[in-house]
């Protein structure tokens, strides 16, 4: 199998958001370190909040009860598996267009950077994003993430939409708008 350079580039991303991701993560312990702490408001207007607290379940706090010896398997080495496949798939494949190739570099770094903050940090994964949501779904502020999880949802929706709108789709939308 021969792994050319237009398949390599988009890992330039994934090696930057794991950085970044960490790079952010170790500031924000390293200067407040206790779980919980309120950092900033920074727009002075409630809207985004940078606040330190550790989520040790998945998205959204799902599976925080489960039993302690489950969950090393299914929050390191699932998503290990999970992404160890979209690696494989990624370069088995010729059905990735250069958009999905970085949107799935962009998924792997994020995942990437929290399961580094599983295996190495104590104490769960260190968010720290604040969003007011306006009571929006019975929520008044979306719960907290990072980097590598804003990298995870964007990076998904635009893998979605883009394997959702083939290119012979898009296409067909583009010559539509021309006539």
């Amino acid at each position: 199998m021969k792994i050319n350079r237009e398949k390599m580039l988009p890992f330039l991303l994934t090696g930057f958001l794991i950085l970044l991701d960490q790079m952010v993560k170790a500031f924000i312990v390293k200067n407040w370190p206790g779980e919980g702490v309120f950092i900033s408001d920074v727009f002075d207007n409630d809207f985004l909040w940078i606040i330190h607290v550790r989520n040790k379940a998945v998205a959204f706090s799902l599976g925080e009860n489960l039993p302690e010896y489950l969950q090393p398997a299914l929050f390191i080495i699932l998503p290990l598996v999970v992404l160890f496949f979209l690696v494989w798939y990624y370069f088995k494949s010729a059905d990735f267009s250069r958009l999905q190739r970085w949107a799935v570099a962009g998924i792997i770094g994020g995942g990437m950077g929290n399961i580094i903050d599983r295996i190495f940090r104590p104490g769960g994964v260190v968010d720290y994003i604040s969003i007011k949501f306006y009571g929006l779904l019975g929520l008044s502020r979306w719960p907290t993430f990072n980097i590598a999880d804003a990298s995870v949802v964007i990076c998904g929706i635009i893998l979605l939409f883009t394997i959702m709108i083939s290119p012979k789709q898009t296409q067909e939308v583009l010559d539509e708008q021309k006539n």
